[in-house]
């Protein structure tokens, strides 16, 4: 299967890849498309530009591209949707013009896992982490993908406890769908 793990920043979601590759060793595991970007010298904005989320975004679509079966995906498009949503120049981003590629690499996904904020929420926050952002984000991403307004047509999970909660949660999900 081609599972996405989907959320706001310091949610669990690379902490919830690792349990998962753990369990399920056959897996390849892909990085979020910051962190590949960042290690081929892509120079971000330090505050994260409306540029630097489209290419994140471009990035995580190419990725899908990949025909690999039994991958994690560390992200998917939808998150930078979602960024760039709740970017303060939300406006120079155009939504439409993104869909119909963002639609058909949705296409090529099994599952999304949403790793949400909980209430308490389980993450530890540090001082220089923008919480308004990330409750934006998480408030975005939960409209895309639970409301699904703009047709994605992709299964979605929604994830919540301890990371091995969490995990379990997948692993009996995709039991189910055996």
């Amino acid at each position: 299967m081609r599972i996405a793990i989907s959320g706001t920043h310091r949610a669990g979601k690379s902490t919830l890849i690792e349990e998962l590759s753990d369990l399920l060793p056959t897996y390849v595991t892909v990085d979020e498309p910051y962190h590949q970007m960042e290690e081929e010298g892509y120079a971000f904005a330090e505050t994260p530009s409306v540029e630097d989320f489209e290419a994140q975004l471009a990035r995580s679509i190419d990725n899908l591209e990949e025909g690999t079966r039994d991958v994690l995906f560390d992200r998917c498009p939808v998150d930078f949707i979602g960024y760039l949503l709740a970017h303060e120049d939300s406006d120079a981003f155009d939504l439409d013009a993104w869909l119909p590629r963002v639609r058909g690499a949705l296409q090529k996904l099994d599952l999304i896992v949403l790793v949400g904020i909980e209430r308490p929420d389980r993450v530890s926050l540090s001082a220089s982490d923008d919480k308004a952002l990330r409750l934006a984000v998480d408030e975005k991403l939960k409209d895309l993908l639970l409301e699904d307004a703009h047709g994605f047509e992709v299964e979605v999970l929604e994830v919540e406890g301890s990371p091995r909660a969490r995990a379990k949660q997948v692993l009996a999900h995709l039991s189910e769908a055996d």
